[in-house]
C-alpha cells in the first residue's frame, strides 16, 4: 500500500474511532469520510461495509491495548515496592486514556456478533499480553495473584464508559476516583 493510501487509511479509522466514542458505532459513514478528510468512496475503497470499518477499529483498540501492556512490562519486571506499585498505576492510568469505555459501548452490539478471524486474533494477543504483564506484576508484588486480563480489560472499560454530563457536574472528581478504586482494588492486600 502506498504511504499516501495508508495514512488515508489510518486517518479514516482514527476519525471513526473518536466519532464511535462520541456517539456511538450507528455514525454515518459520511461523517466519518468527513471527520478524515476524505470523501465517502474514499472510504469505501478502504471498507467494504460499516462492519469492515468497526472490524478495523476495534482491532486497532486492541492493538493499543497490547502495545500498552507489552511497554509496560519491562519496567514491572526490574521493580519492587513503591517503584512497581507507580508502574502497575501507569498503566492503568494508559489504559483509561484509551477510553476503553466508550469504545467498547459503542461498538458492542457488533462484537456481540460473530467476531471476524483478525478481530478475534487481536482480542487474543491482547489477553495474552495483558496476562503476561500481571503475571510480570505479581510477582513485582503491585497486583493481586487472582485478577485476570479479561476481569481487568472489563473493569477498564466499565470505569471509563461515558457518564451523563450531569452527573460529571454533579461529580467532577468521577474519573479520578474511579481509578483510585481501580488501582486500590487491585493491589495485593495488605497494600492499599
Amino acid at each position: 500500500m502506498r504511504a499516501d493510501a495508508a495514512r488515508r487509511r489510518a486517518a479514516i479509522v482514527h476519525a471513526a474511532r473518536a466519532l464511535i466514542a462520541e456517539r456511538g458505532a450507528e455514525i454515518a459513514l459520511d461523517a466519518v469520510a468527513e471527520a478524515a478528510g476524505v470523501g465517502i468512496a474514499t472510504l469505501y475503497r478502504n471498507f467494504e461495509s460499516r462492519a469492515a470499518l468497526l472490524d478495523e477499529v476495534a482491532a486497532a483498540i486492541l492493538a493499543d491495548v497490547r502495545f500498552a501492556a507489552e511497554q509496560a512490562r519491562p519496567e514491572l519486571a526490574g521493580a519492587r515496592g513503591a517503584a512497581a506499585a507507580a508502574a502497575w498505576e501507569a498503566f492503568l492510568r494508559g489504559l483509561v486514556d484509551l477510553h476503553l469505555g466508550a469504545l467498547s459501548a459503542g461498538l458492542a452490539e457488533h462484537a456481540a456478533g460473530t467476531l471476524s478471524d483478525p478481530v478475534r486474533e487481536a482480542q487474543d494477543e491482547a489477553l495474552r499480553a495483558v496476562d503476561e504483564l500481571l503475571r510480570t506484576a505479581v510477582a513485582a508484588g503491585a497486583v493481586r495473584a487472582d485478577l485476570s486480563a479479561l476481569e481487568l480489560v472489563v473493569a477498564v472499560g466499565t470505569l471509563t464508559r461515558p457518564q451523563p454530563a450531569e452527573v460529571l457536574r454533579a461529580a467532577p472528581r468521577l474519573p479520578e476516583q474511579l481509578l483510585t478504586i481501580l488501582v486500590t482494588g487491585t493491589a495485593p492486600s495488605g497494600r492499599a
